[in-house]
């Protein structure tokens, strides 16, 4: 159906049959209308109640609300909880609203080799204590190049429809998804009550070719970015224009199981109606794993469709569950990308980009190439060591060639993402270049730019005086992974970092904003990219990002080598902010050490009960911590890290997921041989549980689990009067 609006701004059908009937209307035509009349409800209830400003009719507004009505009862399965006829008044907000994910959306551990996969199958054998001749065997199918969906189902009815965002927190895409066509709203048969399917969103070659094509006004760089841009359009009618498709591939949050087995699981999917990948096979071991690989690889071409390698999973379901997950990644699954493909081009200059921790970067400026389908004018060229021909070890890369300006390289994309370059063709090397010198101040800030012993990189010594590590440290602040602020991105940190009656120049100023800005003569409303709705969103994003989880705030900071999983096992160790800072003031009162000094110096450093109350914790080392008091011993950063803290709801540590066992709480540590579980599996478990795992015995220890051949550890713990268990006693508290 068409519409038009007439010149007094009266809603009009315009359809070519019975506007008012239903029984016509395909289920296609029937979500187009839906969506487009529920974004002209939206549009008009925030015109009449957030406005004051109404802009049809109220015979206009109540025709459209009863054909909305009509249409939901006449096709059940696509009314939206959302629905604008289960509202009253209100507006819609801008942009699209969030959904926190029942279960959270990962990403995949990358292979490149043969040898990867080989690894990757040796470790999942060795956290599942199998031996070699034990039958393990996985699927492989092809790595969708588009954009992750969540579809929820309750009783087999599509319900939401979320981007995975940051993994935990997605885009509520839901009237967008229930335009395409191989979204099913409506489940039938032995449906689980609640049932999340996970897929991928895509573009066929052909018609993103046709999008292009159109008079549309866009360009798409490729059929990911179509796919994408095309899902996340704030007018569904837009989506609905669009061509996307829609693989179903794995599962979020389910009341009843789908399957034993991961093949079977996708095969129930495909049996409720979903599309799924048909070049899904079962592979037995490594080698049939690469022969898959390598089968897909051939059909690349000619599939119809982007795809940049290929995905492995365990096959066995109960595997999966004793595996588990990292931090960011499922430790079954891994995603075996394509080779990179490549181009020649000129390297016109080399530029110096400064980071948060004052790292100097090299930037390759290119003459725009086509690589793998995409337009590339940038590389990354690591450090000086890779410009001269060398690694971080000071053997030779590329025979010893080194980079300049001017020369012909060699551009591939590692992993199809990031473009770097692989070679430099001497026989085009002008005759007039000259080795590349690689600066020694910084060129933001003109500091020192020195390289310590050991380091690969040159860093910046001007710190917070460095105007580039200061508005790349707040780039990183409001990150997708830390803060991640509605309306306060990179663009908005440059601006306001600039900006000389409302600056933003640390983290703390941010949530002073709005106070300033009541203060200010010249408020935000005024200024170009913001009007006082803006404004105000702006300033309620703000007060809502207030209340943040300990680990984000970590990692928001940007401390060298606490990244997100160093940043989640603090939280999870300490719980609580102050409990952490007060363990990295107590360190910070021992002796400092620096790579030269000598053994007995860190032996004697690492029996300090403050130092190993960090160092101890599994997965923190030396260097981690070093980090952490440095930062804290600053008194600009602290003070910077105090006036920030002030102005937070910290949220303590997640709740362990199994707060009511017997270990809950409590640090373990594991010594000796384990013969029944593996030692990752028995760490894995151990956290699930709601404990600790340490890699050292201190006396903040509860529980020591020994198996044979157990040695200084057991020693300690029984000097401490430390309870110790054996490997039988730990699969009883385990439920093993």
């Amino acid at each position: 159906m068409a519409r038009s609006d007439d010149e007094s701004g009266a809603w009009q059908e315009t359809a070519t049959g019975d506007g008012a009937g239903t029984d016509a209307l395909t289920e296609r035509q029937a979500a187009d209308e839906i969506a487009d009349l529920s974004l002209r409800l939206s549009q008009a209830n925030e015109a009449y109640h957030t406005n004051d400003a109404p802009d049809i009719s109220d015979a206009d507004y109540d025709a459209m609300k009863s054909r909305l009505q009509q249409l939901e009862q006449a096709f059940p399965q696509l009314a939206s909880p959302d629905s604008p006829t289960r509202k009253v008044g209100g507006a819609l907000a801008e942009g699209f609203g969030k959904i926190e994910h029942a279960q959270r959306m990962m990403s995949l551990a990358n292979a490149f080799s043969e040898e990867d996969v080989t690894d990757f199958t040796a470790r999942i054998r060795s956290f599942l204590g199998l031996a070699a001749e034990a039958p393990l065997n996985f699927t492989a199918e092809p790595k969708i190049d588009g954009l992750s969906l969540s579809l929820r189902y309750e009783s087999g009815k599509l319900m939401q429809a979320a981007t995975r965002g940051d993994g935990s927190v997605g885009e509520n895409v839901t009237a967008n998804a229930r335009t395409i066509d191989d979204i099913p709203q409506q489940l039938t048969g032995d449906v689980p009550e609640i049932l999340e399917v996970r897929g991928e969103v895509y573009m066929t070659h052909q018609d993103f070719e046709a999008l292009n094509a159109s008079d549309s006004g866009r360009v798409f760089a490729n059929p990911r970015n179509a796919a994408a841009g095309s899902l996340r359009q704030l007018d569904p009618r837009i989506t609905a224009a669009r061509p996307l498709r829609f693989f179903a591939y794995s599962w979020g949050e389910l009341s009843a199981p789908l399957a034993a087995t991961q093949m079977q699981a996708v095969e129930r999917l495909a049996e409720l109606g979903f599309q799924t990948n048909p070049l899904t096979t079962l592979c037995d071991d490594a080698a049939q794993m690469v022969e898959a690989w390598r089968q897909i690889e051939q059909q690349r071409a000619t599939l119809g469709y982007d795809i940049d390698g290929v995905v492995y999973k365990v096959n066995d379901l109960s595997y999966q569950a004793r595996l588990g997950f990292r931090a960011t990644t499922p430790r079954w699954a891994l995603a075996h990308k394509f080779p990179a493909e490549t181009a020649w081009t000129r390297l016109q200059r080399i530029e110096i980009q400064v980071g948060r921790t004052g790292a100097l970067s090299p930037v390759a400026r290119l003459e725009p190439v086509t690589v793998g389908g995409v337009v590339v004018s940038n590389a990354t060229l690591h450090n000086e060591d890779y410009i001269q021909g060398r690694d971080s070890h000071g053997q030779q890369i590329r025979e010893g060639r080194d980079i300049r300006e001017g020369d012909w390289v060699q551009i591939y994309r590692a992993g199809d993402v990031i473009p770097k370059i692989a070679d430099v063709d001497l026989s085009r090397r002008p005759e007039t270049s000259a080795p590349y010198d690689f600066p020694t101040t910084c060129p933001e800030c003109g500091s020192d730019a020195i390289r310590e012993p050991g380091d690969s990189v040159r860093r910046c010594t001007g710190g917070m005086i460095c105007p580039a590590q200061a508005v790349e440290k707040l780039k990183h602040f409001v990150g997708r992974a830390a803060f991640d602020i509605d309306g306060l991105g990179a663009r908005q940190i440059e601006m306001f970092f600039a900006d000389k009656t409302l600056p933003i120049r640390e983290p703390a100023d941010i949530f002073t904003l709005q106070q300033r800005d009541a203060a200010n003569l010249t408020k935000l409303k005024n200024r170009d990219g913001f009007g006082e709705r803006s404004a105000q969103k702006l300033f309620a994003a703000i007060d809502e990002a207030r209340q943040v989880e300990l680990k984000r705030l970590i990692f928001a900071l940007g401390i060298r080598h606490v990244g997100e999983v160093a940043s989640a096992t603090l939280a999870r160790h300490f719980g609580s902010w102050q409990a952490l800072v007060d363990a990295i003031d107590a360190a910070a009162r021992e002796p400092a050490f620096t790579a030269e000094d000598d053994k007995a110096r860190r032996a004697v450093l690492a029996e300090s009960p403050n130092w190993s109350e960090l160092t101890g914790i599994d997965g923190v080392g030396a260097v981690l911590v070093q980090s952490l008091i440095t930062t804290f011993a600053q008194p600009a950063e602290r003070e910077g890290i105090d006036r920030l803290v002030q102005q937070l709801d910290i949220q303590s540590d997640d709740s362990p997921a199994q707060s009511d066992s017997e270990i809950s709480g409590k640090t373990l540590v594991f010594t000796g041989t384990l013969e029944k579980m593996s030692r990752a599996e028995a760490k894995a478990r151990a956290e699930t549980m709601g404990a600790k795992v340490a890699g050292s015995v201190s006396a903040k220890t509860d529980l020591l689990i020994a198996g044979p051949g157990a040695g200084s550890k057991a020693r300690k713990a029984a000097e401490l009067g430390i309870a110790v268990i054996d490997e039988d006693e730990w699969l009883r508290i385990a439920g093993q």
